[in-house]
């Protein structure tokens, strides 16, 4: 489990990292910003920082931040109740992203999670 001062380390990194992007937070906004380390208290290899401006069953406008180094663990958003499940929509604003989703597996994949 993350300290309070692990959460607001991370809290404040990345309102840092969002600057040098060019996105301004409010004071609300950056003391909202998720820190998620999925339970396994290893942050810095595996976990994220989110800020949520809109999150509903269907749609959700998130900025995602993840240092260096960091990893989202794969999961998937599946149909319900006769929905196709959620969509998402991602744009790196600063940095490099690699994204792996469903289909003819990458020989020489860019990394390893």
């Amino acid at each position: 489990m993350l300290t309070r001062a692990e959460i607001e380390e991370a809290q404040a990194r990345a309102t840092a990292a969002l600057a040098e992007a060019g996105i301004v937070l409010t004071q609300a906004e950056q003391r909202a910003i998720e820190v998620a380390d999925f339970g396994l208290s290893r942050l810095e290899e595996t976990g994220l920082e989110v800020v949520v401006y809109v999150n509903t069953e269907r749609v959700c406008a998130k900025e995602l931040v993840l240092f260096p180094g960091q990893t989202c663990p794969e999961h998937l958003h599946p149909p319900f109740d006769g929905t196709p499940g959620k969509e998402e929509t991602f744009r790196c604003r600063k940095g490099r992203v690699y994204l792996y989703t469903d289909g003819e597996k990458e020989p020489t994949p860019a990394c390893r999670p």
